[in-house]
């Protein structure tokens, strides 16, 4: 399965559980939620996933955490907060280029329309 494929299941898994759940919930709930969904479609998927830091020659395990990752290809970065600001974005793009992956998901449950509130990030490797 490609990304784009994979991307457009986890577009409709968010639609399903936001239209669901509504938004204002915490995070833990959607990553809960979003990955019970897209388990029970069939898909591998990873929780708080440790991404390590890779600085010149030395490996540094200090915490950051990948929230879902889908069948090792694709990466879920999940919010609920009132506004994303562009730091979240390159947060994204961050954690694509120190997996060596290629696309990643950003999306924020407290809004109003979900459709505006999921994006699409791609590293450019």
């Amino acid at each position: 399965m490609t990304e784009n494929e994979i991307s457009y299941i986890i577009r409709g898994v968010i639609f399903k559980v936001y239209k669901t759940l509504g938004p204002g919930l915490l995070e833990a709930a959607y990553e809960a939620v979003l990955m019970h969904e897209l388990v029970k479609g069939g898909l591998k998927v990873k929780a708080q996933v440790p991404i390590p830091l890779i600085y010149e020659d030395i490996r540094l395990d200090v915490g950051y955490r990948i929230d879902l990752m889908v069948e090792n290809k694709v990466i879920v970065e999940i919010k609920s907060i009132e506004h994303l600001v562009e730091l979240h974005h390159k947060q994204v793009l961050t954690y694509l280029k120190l997996s060596d992956l290629k696309l990643g998901i950003l999306v924020n449950f407290n809004c109003c329309e979900i459709d505006k509130s999921i994006f699409r990030k791609v590293n450019g490797l």
